[in-house]
């Protein structure tokens, strides 16, 4: 799937007022925020270069134009990178299904964090792996194998709204992310039928996918309406696998002495209880 420039340029040149950047206003505009010109004037290129650029139809671009324009947009640092990659794609085939396998150390560090739910998302945000006590949160073990992706059960599983009590906000982030996997792999054929199985069938999707937002999930906080435990407010940390690009580990940190502390602690009691015998 081929990540679009041209959208993502309109996208982040809208959001910026003439005012913002030290422009008078002038004339009736018909779209909101700047004007190709004025992008192009503010970044030091020539009017038929950029729109060249926001075209796709323009030569190789330098990081200092690059640069300049990202200046300009007010881009945050991920939205500059994302810039630099779509603007200069790569050729690239799709990964090959033996990359999402999860490495037996990476999974023995996943188990061995007994006391903290913990996942393993390779590339789409599929869910490669977990452990007991991330099971006993999310409930990856009941999802048939091939929906174990996260924007697959944010939007297409009616129970997500009610797991997350702050849906919009999950569910933008998920679009975010998955847009910056978009950028740097623009020829992933599975990515683009995921985007468009999701974009068919989920209104909320199609409009957060246009909207060209792209965002890291280094770090952050999530609640969960937990059917047992109740509400949980689970901070987490994204960490990269060294080795196995695409592919990093989730875990949720619930502060120390906190009820929801009190609450995962409960729910691990329970995730590590054998199951009861059969009877008869």
């Amino acid at each position: 799937m081929e990540a679009d420039l041209g959208d993502f340029l309109r996208s982040r040149r809208a959001r910026i007022q003439p005012e913002d950047v030290g422009l008078q206003a002038y004339g009736r505009r018909r779209v909101p925020g700047l004007r190709r010109e004025e992008v192009a004037q503010l970044a030091g290129v020539s009017v038929d270069y950029y729109i060249r650029l926001e075209q796709g139809r323009g030569p190789s671009v330098s990081d200092a134009v690059l640069d300049a324009i990202a200046r300009v947009l007010r881009l945050d640092e991920t939205e500059h990178t994302y810039l630099r990659t779509v603007a200069r794609p790569k050729s690239r085939a799709s990964a090959p299904a033996s990359s999402q396998r999860v490495r037996p150390g990476l999974r023995l560090v996943l188990d061995s964090l007994a006391g903290a739910p913990a996942f393993i998302l390779g590339r789409r945000m599929d869910v490669l792996a977990w452990n007991a006590l991330g099971d006993a949160v999310v409930g990856f073990s009941r999802m048939p194998a091939a929906e174990r992706n996260m924007p697959r059960q944010v939007f297409l599983e009616p129970a997500a709204r009610e797991l997350y009590p702050d849906w919009a906000a999950v569910a933008a982030e998920t679009v975010a992310y998955l847009r910056l996997d978009a950028g740097l792999h623009p020829n992933d054929r599975q990515l683009a039928t995921l985007v468009g199985e999701l974009s068919l069938k989920s209104e909320d999707f199609r409009r957060l996918w246009a909207d060209h937002q792209v965002k890291s999930k280094t770090c952050g906080v999530k609640r969960v309406n937990h059917a047992v435990a109740g509400e949980l407010v689970l901070p987490y940390e994204t960490l990269g696998a060294a080795g196995d690009p695409g592919q990093s580990l989730v875990v949720y940190t619930p502060e120390p002495g906190s009820e929801t502390a009190e609450r995962v602690a409960l729910l691990a009691s329970w995730a590590a209880a054998p199951a009861p015998a059969p009877a008869g």
